[in-house]
């Protein structure tokens, strides 16, 4: 395969096109689709639904609300157990968690539509701005949170509704974490991550300060010293390599980073993408961006993992999303080289297999993608360097802060939640439940006089 140049280029597809490209990809429940909807329900003695989520949702109990058509009760049994039910009910992988657990799957039926109910009972109370949970009285003592994303915002509203004052403090520009910068645009439309924050900070004493980053404008120290408690919420900023040679070659481009590019542009069909798109990983992010490079014009996206599809990250719809998009997906094989002088023009691939300790083994065999821009999805990791010398004070487990059950770390008024904590999922469900969590924790800390 000889040299080439790059082809990238925006506006593959019209404007228009692109706009119906992103459109809802789960448009919203009628109100009788909802009722029927809601009908298949069983309203199950100790519903395994709600058994598998994350934030223990009383699952027959909004369905219930529904049905009867009490939407507001509904709203209250999602957010009063997850702040950011309406976002979840948009990109929570419902497949493998509570739909998955629905009992008529044994019965090899299709499961209740447990997610799309949650955005019908949700949507309605955050257009309306309407506040559910109204503000303890005061208590006097100041949390700082050190992150905008899920964990953030949910452990903010819960000590704020608990009558604590909070300051969120956030790298970012805008609120939201992954929810307004790394998902993919057509899971939420309309500038929802936004009106969700919104909501979410509309109970009141939640100041934000945004631009502000851990280690670069603040320590923790000054943290531990200026308010009674701390939870970090910090994400994983830094990006995995892929350890190749010429890695720094222009278009070998991280995924999250296009990702966030994306869904702030005011004209998507404008972004530059490139004719031949090569995305290594086998994750959520590796089908965002892959799906999404389809939908702005791209003619061959290929993503790349190096096991078998069963143990993708990505769940069997979003496999199945993305290959209905045209993406296609090769399965046992690791990138070994980048080719290109002053652009990448060629990524390389040696075949792999599970050895005999179960590890990875390459089989000698080779192949060759011709890409004008390849992708690194493979995962994120801390940025330790980043965030100063907050590693140094705190206990780390796998490259992430160690917390105990309440999710406080080792650090007598530090709590963390999300992404950046040990044996963390990387959804924002569970993220939602990391801040809820630290709030309660944080709540009786407070009030048992420990703080003073």
């Amino acid at each position: 395969m000889g040299a080439r140049n790059p082809d990238i280029a925006p506006g593959r597809l019209p404007a228009a096109q692109v706009e119906r490209n992103f459109a809802d990809l789960h448009p919203p429940l009628s109100k009788s689709e909802a009722l029927i909807a809601a009908d298949r329900c069983y309203f199950c003695y100790a519903a395994p639904c709600t058994a598998a989520c994350p934030t223990g949702i009383d699952i027959p109990r909004f369905i219930q609300s529904i049905r009867s058509g009490d939407l507001e009760g509904a709203a209250v049994a999602i957010l009063s157990e997850n702040v950011m039910g309406g976002m979840c009910a948009r990109v929570c992988p419902t497949e493998v968690l509570c739909e998955q657990a629905c009992v008529r799957n044994a019965h090899e039926e299709k499961p209740v539509d447990i997610g799309l109910l949650q955005r019908h009972a949700t949507d309605p109370f955050l257009a309306s701005g309407k506040q559910l949970f109204p503000r303890a009285p005061a208590t006097g003592h100041r949390v700082a949170v050190v992150g905008g994303g899920p964990a953030g915002l949910s452990c903010a509203h819960r000590l704020a509704m608990l009558g604590h004052s909070v300051t969120v403090y956030s790298r970012d520009d805008r609120l939201g974490g992954l929810n307004e910068y790394g998902i993919a645009a057509y899971k939420t439309v309309d500038d929802f991550a936004q009106r969700e924050v919104e909501w979410i900070l509309g109970i009141g004493g939640i100041e934000v300060k945004t631009g502000v980053a851990l280690g670069r404008d603040l320590s923790l120290a000054q943290l531990c010293r200026g308010y009674d408690a701390v939870f970090l919420a910090v994400g994983l900023a830094g990006v995995n390599r892929l350890g190749l040679e010429h890695e720094e070659l222009p278009g070998v481009v991280d995924a999250v980073q296009f990702i966030a590019g994306l869904r702030q542009a005011p004209d998507r069909s404008a972004i530059p993408v490139g004719r031949h798109v090569v995305v290594i990983g086998g994750g959520m992010t590796a089908i965002d961006v892959a799906v999404q490079c389809r939908r702005l014009g791209s003619e061959e996206v290929t993503i790349v993992y190096r096991r078998g599809r069963e143990q993708m990250g990505a769940s069997e719809f979003e496999q199945q999303l993305a290959q209905t998009d045209g993406v296609r997906i090769r399965h046992w094989a690791r990138p070994v080289r980048l080719v290109g002088t002053e652009h990448v023009t060629r990524i390389e691939f040696e075949g792999t297999r599970p050895g005999s300790d179960g590890r990875l083994e390459g089989t000698g065999e080779t192949f060759a993608l011709a890409a004008d821009v390849v992708f690194k999805a493979i995962g994120q990791e801390m940025d330790w360097e980043g965030l100063g010398a907050t590693s140094a004070v705190l206990e780390i487990a796998d490259g992430r802060i160690r917390v105990d059950a309440d999710r406080k770390t080792s650090l007598d008024n530090v709590w963390a939640g999300g992404d950046c904590v040990a044996g963390g999922k990387d959804l924002t469900v569970t993220a939602v439940q990391d801040g809820k969590l630290a709030a309660e924790s944080i709540d009786r800390w407070l009030r048992s006089g420990r703080a003073s």
